[in-house]
C-alpha cells in the first residue's frame, strides 16, 4: 500500500518512506495541561490518530509518542508573558502539580472517548529535565548560545537554515522588529533554560549547570524525541500554528545538538473555526470541550465523524448547526450498516457459510479504499466510500460487513458499538414562543430576499442552540 504525505519541508506531497523498513517513529506535540484540551486541539489528535491507523493499516509498526507539557513555559512564544501552569494555579487555588495532574487526566479522558489509539510513550517533561539540561550542554559546547541576564539562548545567526522551514526572511523580520529584545541579539533567538527571577521562588525550578531556573518550552520536544525516538524521526505532527516558531526552533536545535536531520516528513493539521470568531483559542477564554458537546446530547464519535468530514489540510468550520447534522449522518450511517455487520459476524461465528477470500467486486472497493487512504491520509473520501459501501446491494450483507468491519480499523468509530440516542430536549412554551417568532421573522426576510437578516436572525436562533434545516419542501427547525 503506497502512502503519499504532504510533507511541509519542502512543501509538497511525497511518497513515504521510513528511515527503518517497516518500522515508524512518529512524534506528536502533545498538550500543555493548564486547561482543558478544546475540540479544536482534539480535531488536531484525531487527525492524528488516523495517520497512526492508516501507517499500521499499511502493515508498519509505528512508534507513537506524544508529550504532556506540564512544565510552565511561558505564554508568549518569543518568552515573554506569564507562566501557563501558575496561571492555572492562580485561577484555581490549586498547586502547579495538582493543575498537572487535573488537566492531564482530563486529557486521558477526552481521548479515550475520541476512540484513539494510546501512544507508545506519554513522556512528561518534568520528567527529563536532565535530558533538556543535556541538550543545552551540547548546544553550549557546540559554541550555539549565549547567556543574557534571564537566561541561555540559542543563537539564530548561526544556523543558517533557521528561516528555511517557515519561509522566513530573517532579514526583514530583524530589520522590521518590533518586539521588546532586551539582551537578546535577535528576535529570533530563543530560550534553552530561563533563569528564576532573583529573590523569587517559581513554583516548578531545577538546578542547573547555569543556576536555579527552568528550561524554554522548546527544549522538552527535541529532548524527549531524541531519547524515545532517536536524533531523527520518520514523522513530526502537530498545528499548523507551531510550523512558524516552535517547529522551527525544535530544527534548529536538535539539528545543531546531533548533526543529523531532525524530521523526515512533518505533518501539519489546520485549525477548527468558529463561524463567529475564527480560530477556536484559550487564550480568549472562550472555547468549547468535548464535555461540553456530550452534556448537549452529541457523543465522543459524533465528533470523530464530524473531524472526519474535512481533510486534516482544510479549515473546518464548526458551528451548532453544522455538528447536529454531522451526528444525524453518523447516526444514519450506523443504523444502514448494523444489520451488514451482524451478517458478517454470523459468517465468522458459523451461523452463515464460512467468508471465502475477497471477491473481485470487494477487492475493487478494497483497493478503492487503500487508495484514498493513500492521498495523503484522504479520511473523507474514505469515508464517503464507506457510505457508498453501505448502499452497494451488488453485494451481499455479509460482504458489506466484512470490508467495513475491516475498514473502520482506520476510522475508528468503533462501528460494532450501539451508541445510546441522544436525550430529548425539552422547550418550555415561552422558549418556544420566541423561537417560532425568530423562526417566523427568518422566513419573512427569505421571502423579502433580505439574506443579511436572514442569516442575521439565523445566528440569533443559533445563540438559542436552534438549529434551522432547509429542505426543497420547506425549513424546520430544532433544539440540540
Amino acid at each position: 500500500m503506497k502512502i503519499t504525505l504532504h510533507n511541509t519541508l519542502g512543501r509538497k506531497l511525497q511518497e513515504f518512506k521510513p528511515l527503518k523498513p517497516g518500522v515508524v517513529g512518529m512524534y506528536c506535540c502533545g498538550p500543555t495541561v493548564y486547561h482543558y484540551a478544546h475540540i479544536g486541539n482534539l480535531r488536531t489528535y484525531v487527525n492524528e490518530d488516523f495517520l497512526r491507523r492508516t501507517l499500521e493499516y499499511a502493515g508498519y509498526e509505528v512508534n507513537h509518542v506524544v508529550n504532556i507539557t506540564d512544565v510552565g513555559h511561558l505564554t508568549s512564544d518569543s518568552d515573554q508573558g506569564d507562566d501557563k501552569m501558575e496561571k492555572g494555579a492562580a485561577r484555581e487555588g490549586r498547586t502547579v502539580w495538582e493543575i498537572a495532574e487535573h488537566y492531564t487526566q482530563a486529557f486521558f479522558q477526552d481521548w479515550k472517548r475520541l476512540n484513539l489509539v494510546q501512544p507508545k510513550a506519554w513522556p512528561r517533561a518534568t520528567g527529563y529535565i536532565s535530558q533538556q539540561i543535556e541538550l543545552v550542554q551540547i548546544l553550549e559546547t557546540k559554541g550555539f548560545t549565549y547567556r543574557t541576564a534571564d537566561g541561555i539562548y540559542f543563537d539564530t545567526e548561526k544556523f543558517a537554515r533557521y528561516g528555511d522551514f517557515a519561509g522566513i526572511k530573517l532579514d526583514d523580520l530583524r530589520a522590521g522588529a518590533r518586539v521588546e529584545l532586551g539582551d537578546k541579539k535577535s528576535p529570533t533567538d530563543f530560550a534553552l533554560w530561563k533563569f528564576s527571577p532573583e529573590g523569587v521562588q517559581r513554583a516548578m525550578e531545577w538546578e542547573s549547570p547555569w543556576g536555579i531556573g527552568f528550561p524554554g518550552w522548546h527544549a522538552e520536544c527535541s529532548a524527549m524525541s531524541n531519547s524515545l525516538i532517536g536524533p531523527t524521526l520518520d514523522i513530526h505532527c502537530g498545528g499548523t500554528d507551531h510550523i512558524r516558531i516552535h517547529h522551527t526552533n525544535e530544527i534548529a536545535q536538535s539539528e545543531c545538538a546531533h548533526g543529523q536531520p531532525f524530521a523526515r516528513y512533518w505533518v501539519h493539521n489546520e485549525f477548527l473555526k468558529t463561524e463567529s470568531s475564527g480560530k477556536m483559542s484559550k487564550s480568549s477564554g472562550e472555547f468549547l470541550t468535548l464535555q461540553v458537546l456530550v452534556d448537549r446530547g452529541f457523543d465522543a464519535l459524533d465528533y470523530r465523524y464530524f473531524c472526519a468530514t474535512a481533510h486534516y489540510r482544510k479549515f473546518l468550520t464548526f458551528s451548532w448547526e453544522n455538528i447536529a447534522a454531522s451526528r444525524d449522518a453518523h447516526r444514519a450511517f450506523r443504523r444502514r450498516i448494523a444489520p451488514l455487520l451482524s451478517a458478517w459476524a454470523g459468517v465468522r461465528s458459523g451461523e452463515l457459510d464460512a467468508a471465502s477470500d475477497l471477491s473481485a467486486a470487494q477487492k475493487d472497493w478494497q483497493k478503492r479504499f487503500e487508495e484514498a487512504l493513500g492521498q495523503d491520509v484522504n479520511i473523507p473520501k474514505a469515508l464517503g466510500l464507506a457510505q457508498s459501501l453501505a448502499r452497494e446491494e451488488a453485494l451481499s450483507e455479509s460482504e458489506r460487513g466484512r470490508l467495513l468491519a475491516d475498514w473502520d480499523r482506520v476510522l475508528g468509530l468503533d462501528l460494532g458499538r450501539e451508541l445510546p440516542d441522544p436525550p430529548p430536549v425539552e422547550v418550555s412554551e415561552s422558549e418556544r414562543l420566541d423561537i417560532e417568532r425568530l423562526f417566523a421573522a427568518r422566513a419573512a426576510a427569505r421571502a423579502a430576499k433580505d439574506w443579511a437578516e436572514a442569516d442575521r436572525v439565523r445566528a440569533e436562533l443559533a445563540e438559542l442552540s436552534v438549529v434551522v434545516v432547509d429542505t426543497p419542501e420547506g425549513s424546520s427547525w430544532k433544539k440540540i
